[in-house]
């Protein structure tokens, strides 16, 4: 039997196929960053709620 990878010709694909591994083997480092900001987006607008309404509202008797 002949081995598939020895029959397979260089090309395009072949390139291709190279820089999609490379990506992907670099990470998801876009995604960690959009989730790092979306989460500190949260945090600041909750911190905000906290500061400018509940805060002034005071203590529920």
């Amino acid at each position: 039997m002949s081995d598939p990878s020895s029959t397979r010709s260089s090309g395009p694909a072949d390139d291709e196929d190279r820089e999609v591994d490379a990506i992907v083997r670099s990470g998801p480092r876009g995604a960690i960053a959009v989730a790092g900001v979306s989460t500190a987006i949260v945090i600041a607008l909750w911190f905000a709620f906290y500061f400018f309404i509940f805060v002034p509202r005071g203590v529920i008797q």
